[in-house]
Parts: C-alpha cells; structure tokens; sequence
C-alpha cells in the first residue's frame, strides 16, 4: 500500500480497516473472531461508529496489520 495517511474521521479509519480485511479475504465473522472482537463491534468499527473503545480499535488494527501512528500537524517534535 502507498505511504501514510491522515484521519480526521473514525469513517475514514473504518473504511480503511475494512479494505484491509477484505483485502486479506476475511469476512467478518473471520477477522472478529483473530481479532478478539464480536461481530458488531467489528461491523460497527467498520461503519465509522464514534463511540468505539479505543483500545479495542488499536487491538483490531495491531492484528490486521494496520501500524497508527500520532504526528503534530505543524511537523515539531512530539
């Protein structure tokens, strides 16, 4: 896949969490069930739902291989 991406959305993180799965060819009950996951909250991670626990995000993205990374927008040091 191409370089790093900015999210301003939990959608666009959804969307993104989603090709990779099926980019793996797993379906959903598949790649809940690695990831420790139900099947709605996968689904609804997927859909973009806001309220999603954050650990329980960077859990699903750490097994389908998704590195998050935190940059300042400006460009300083952290």
């Amino acid at each position: 896949m191409g370089g790093p991406t900015a999210f301003v959305s939990m959608a666009e993180l959804g969307k993104l969490i989603q090709r990779t799965r099926k980019g793996q060819g797993l379906r959903l009950v598949d790649a809940a069930g690695l990831c420790g996951v139900s099947v709605r909250f996968l689904s609804e991670l997927e859909n973009g739902r806001e309220s999603c626990s954050f650990g329980r995000v960077l859990n699903v993205c750490h097994t389908l291989g998704i590195e998050l990374l935190a940059a300042r927008r400006d460009g300083s040091d952290l």
